[in-house]
């Protein structure tokens, strides 16, 4: 959409409200939903008003429920859009994409409904929904503009998402995301580029490159090291301190990717590589290109190359046909791996994909039991692993919101190069989010760290400036993330569905 075309749909600062719902794409989604918006003239609802004059559902179709549950929050705001004039409803991202009339047929105060290929055009769609007093409903086939080229208003002022592809190639059968998101679309490397250096000069110090199969970049546009060469290029960039990415798939990660990270002194030790199953006949079921051997063998070549390194996973409990022995297969693959973390989920169908149909459906009392016993295993090799960083001195990018007792217990709280969460003595000195703490470690637990001595060193950054300038003038932040996928790096905190976006 065009400059012009955004400028049709003005808010006349109206307020509005994001609910963001998955996986990390659509939290960036989410970012340039509420750029576009603000460039459209609407302003973020105060947290402690009465409501926002736009409220705007940003789906995943992952879960079993979602459905359900969009509708039942669709349902909740039918009142209280009767009780106020002039308020907007609109629903975005995959379940969007997927249900598309049905939005209105079931819930038919919603004024707008849109895809995940045209998120820029929902300023028009409400200025539209508005003066025509009839729902729109606007879904697009394929992408009409990488959402890296639309306004943003990010949610950190030092650590930033940056898309470098958007869709997915792969057909694994629990998955419905890739017939949502459309085949992989890679962007330029040097807009990539562009934008991280565009970033960096704002004072942001940590990018994650994201996609949903995020090393598979390079195949739309016939470069099989792409995304190592990508890699080494951020290496480059001055003032950039952190470099991670997410998430990778098995079967593109070769050994120049696993070079690149180990010889580029930004690109952090850490790597989220989605495991789903241990069992190479559950494996070959859910259409996964890889066995057992091949993943333990990635992960000992990233041992080799980075000792340090600490390693998550996602694991699938319970997928159809999956028996006593697939299980077992999986809970020796956790051993072999020593994950520092792992998302662990239990299957359930989700309309749509090719798994939902099988036969061999599994008991939910048999996959509770299993998901148990996976979840005690993982927590005991987690806090070992945790408990090997007590007495190592670690550089800790302070963060905000990462520790909810913060304020009881005087500390602050950041992330360790490894992407492990610190939580430290609060120094004497003014420390700000987007700073560097150094502090050693004096206990271990299997979620966190914690640093109880002084602090070794504080470095203020132009990271932690960005964040104390964009915080001078205090302005109310779009709601974060609801459901889906924790932050990488801190535990599943409940059973769910695997994640098919962003998580493969």
């Amino acid at each position: 959409m065009s400059s012009s075309d955004r400028s049709q749909a003005v808010g006349v600062n109206k307020s509005y409200e994001i609910r963001t719902y998955g996986c990390q794409m659509n939290v960036h989604d989410s970012e340039r939903l509420s750029g576009l918006l603000e460039e459209a003239g609407y302003v973020p609802a105060p947290k402690d008003g009465d409501g926002a004059d736009v409220v705007v559902f940003n789906t995943c179709a992952v879960r079993e429920n979602a459905d359900n549950r969009l509708y039942g929050n669709l349902g909740q705001l039918a009142p209280k859009k009767a009780a106020r004039p002039g308020m907007q409803i609109a629903v975005g991202g995959c379940l969007a994409q997927k249900d598309r009339d049905t939005i209105v047929k079931k819930a038919p105060w919603v004024d707008v409904v849109f895809g995940t290929h045209n998120i820029g055009k929902l300023p028009v769609l409400l200025e539209r929904a508005r003066v025509q007093e009839e729902a729109q409903v606007e879904i697009a086939e394929s992408l009409e503009a990488f959402p890296s080229t639309l306004p943003t208003r990010r949610e950190s002022a030092y650590a930033a998402w940056v898309s470098i592809s958007v869709g997915c190639n792969n057909t694994c059968t629990f998955c419905i995301v890739p017939a949502l998101r459309g085949k992989e679309k890679d962007r330029r490397p040097g807009d990539i580029l562009a934008e991280i250096e565009a970033l960096v000069s704002e004072g942001v110090s940590e990018i994650t490159l994201l996609g949903q199969n995020v090393n598979a970049y390079g195949s739309d546009i016939g470069d099989r090291e792409a995304f190592s060469k990508l890699l080494r290029a951020c290496g480059k960039i001055e003032g950039l301190e952190r470099v991670r990415f997410t998430s990778p798939h098995p079967r593109d990660f070769t050994d120049d990717v696993i070079a690149a990270m180990a010889e580029t002194p930004n690109v952090m030790p850490q790597l989220h590589m989605p495991l789903q199953s241990g069992s190479d006949r559950v494996l070959k079921a859910m259409r996964r290109s890889y066995r057992q051997e091949r993943f333990l063998g990635i992960i000992e070549k990233v041992r080799a190359a980075m000792p340090d390194a600490a390693i998550s996973t996602d694991i699938i409990v319970g997928f159809p046909g999956e028996t006593e022995e697939d299980f077992e297969q999986t809970l020796h693959t956790v051993r072999e791996s020593r994950f520092a973390q792992a998302f662990t989920f239990q299957y359930s169908k989700r309309p749509g994909t090719p798994a939902a149909d099988m036969d061999g459906q599994i008991p939910k009392a048999v996959v509770q039991e299993r998901y148990e016993r996976l979840v005690a295993l993982q927590e005991e090799i987690s806090w070992a692993e945790n408990k090997k960083q007590v007495g190592r001195t670690l550089e800790v990018l302070v963060a905000e919101g990462e520790g909810r007792k913060d304020e009881a217990t005087h500390r602050l709280s950041g992330r360790a190069a490894d992407n492990r969460l610190v939580h430290f003595t609060r120094p004497d000195e003014p420390v700000r989010p987007g700073d560097v703490v150094t502090v050693e470690v004096t206990y271990a637990a299997p979620h966190h760290l914690l640093a109880e001595g002084p602090a070794k060193a504080v470095r203020r950054t132009r990271a932690g400036d960005a964040w104390e300038k964009r915080n001078a003038a205090p302005a109310d932040k779009p709601k974060g993330v609801l459901l889906g996928l924790p932050t990488i790096g801190a535990p599943a905190p409940s059973p769910a569905p695997a994640a098919g976006c962003g998580c493969d």
